[in-house]
């Protein structure tokens, strides 16, 4: 089993930036990618950015590329998300999940552990 737990939530204005942190735990060395998504009231969740643990090639919903930035510290198998010009359609619960796959598609099913999920309120 992995555990993942999401922090660095919260409420910002527009324009401004959070950076999230999703700490995994367990069985890490089972899993090849990270990724974040998010999930509005209302709406279905949606991918919003992947990296690999080996590699660290990153992956990017269109409507993040450019103002959010994924990264990782294998030392701390840790993940975060770095998000710049936030806009009040970022708000939502911004979830991290793990990938046994090598390949995962860009969708929650393609992921086999998530976290808690941590709030992100942006106001215009």
């Amino acid at each position: 089993q992995v555990q993942l737990v999401e922090s660095g939530g919260g409420l910002v204005q527009a324009g401004g930036s959070l950076r999230l942190s999703c700490a995994a735990s367990g069985r890490t060395f089972s899993t090849y990618v990270m990724a974040w998504f998010r999930q509005a009231p209302g709406k279905e969740r949606e991918f919003v950015a992947a990296i690999r643990w080996s590699g660290g090639n990153t992956y990017y919903a269109d409507s993040v590329k450019g103002r959010f930035t994924i990264s990782r510290d294998n030392a701390k198998n840790t993940v975060y998300l770095q998000m710049n010009s936030l806009k009040p359609e970022d708000t939502a619960v911004y979830y991290c999940a793990a990938s046994r796959s090598k390949w995962p598609r860009n969708e929650p099913t393609s992921y086999d552990y998530w976290g808690q999920g941590t709030q992100v309120t942006v106001s215009s």
